[in-house]
């Protein structure tokens, strides 16, 4: 690692934080990228070394890819957090935040618990690039399939979500066409008034996810949790797998996106603080400003994807990202077979 450069380290950590929270396997890319660039890539940034601290360098980024979805959630995390302090206080979960926060926890708890005990023993084993190619795919043909078979909950509750929005538009445009400008008010005025009303929209649609996913349930949270565990193998995406098995338990496509998100964030922030030692011990040496620009372009990568994802699966399908599996991963695939 002591040769880890800055093109390696920025060019892996901006595309680490993108593929984090796109249903693409960022693990999966972290491990191909160096095998298909071959030379002194493949020897540098070679996760199933055990005397490499490539895998400590993927790992920290995460840190800077957790801080980008707290800080894009941050809304939401302030009303979460504050609803698991005030069940600690009344000794129950009643309101939307209260059950939403223990089932955030209740879902990181099996994932935590097997990445602690065997997460270094997984991803040596399975993290060899042509393994991973395999797995990509396998993230494909799982996304695809999800699509194909959805159930019949999951695609009610997508004409709910649509219902919820479309009666919310409805009541924006009301509230716009009842009110009136003050005369000699500027334009930026109103600008900046319809931007505010943006903002409102976007917390009221958080307000009411939250509120359809409390109703899911602890044991329903737990299942749905528990399918980050598939994530430890690289190729295999996080919040795919989870979005998934969220859909296949009835949530809709853009209530198991979010359900994802905010399950995605403690587990990264932890995986990250825990190799954090690593990094500021001898392992770091010589390359601390390397990972310092990775990190920075992790977390805005992971905000740039957040931005696009959360409206795009308010209308828009997991089949794109599938065929990106497939076609990545056959190709990844037949050309480390070949070469």
């Amino acid at each position: 690692m002591s040769h880890l450069t800055f093109a390696e380290a920025t060019v892996v950590g901006f595309i680490q934080g993108i593929s984090e929270l796109f249903p693409i396997s960022s693990l999966g890319h972290a491990v191909l990228i160096p095998a298909l660039v071959g030379g002194s890539w493949a020897t540098d940034l070679k996760v199933s070394n055990s005397n490499t601290t490539y895998l400590s360098f993927i790992v920290g980024l995460h840190v800077a890819t957790a801080i980008a979805m707290i800080i894009y959630f941050r809304r939401d995390w302030v009303r979460i957090i504050r609803g698991f302090f005030t069940s600690l206080r009344d000794r129950q979960a009643r309101t939307v935040e209260q059950r939403l926060a223990w089932m955030i926890i209740i879902g990181t708890i099996p994932v935590g618990i097997v990445g602690v005990v065997a997460q270094k023993e997984v991803q040596t084993i399975f993290s060899k690039a042509v393994v991973a190619a395999y797995f990509l795919m396998i993230n494909g043909v799982i996304l695809f399939v999800a699509e194909r078979a959805r159930t019949r909950a999951s695609k009610q509750a997508d004409q709910q979500v649509i219902e919820e929005r479309d009666a919310e538009q409805r009541a924006c445009m009301q509230q716009r066409e009842l009110a009136t400008v003050p005369p000699g008010q500027r334009v930026g005025g109103r600008h900046a008034s319809g931007h505010a009303a943006v903002r409102q929209q976007e917390l009221s649609a958080a307000v009411r996810a939250d509120a359809r996913l409390s109703k899911v349930g602890y044991l329903q949270a737990l299942i749905i949790g528990s399918a980050q565990i598939f994530a430890l193998l690289a190729g295999i995406s996080r919040d795919g797998i989870v979005m998934v098995t969220g859909m296949f338990r009835g949530l809709s496509r853009e209530d198991a996106a979010r359900f994802s998100f905010l399950l995605s964030a403690p587990v990264i922030l932890a995986a990250g603080v825990l190799k954090l030692p690593d990094i500021m011990g001898p392992d770091g040496n010589g390359i601390r400003g390397q990972i310092l620009a990775g990190s920075i372009l992790a977390g805005i990568g992971a905000y740039l994807a957040l931005r696009f994802l959360v409206k795009y699966f308010q209308t828009r399908t997991l089949t794109p990202f599938a065929i990106y599996c497939l076609l990545a991963g056959l190709g990844s695939a037949i050309y480390l077979t070949i070469k």
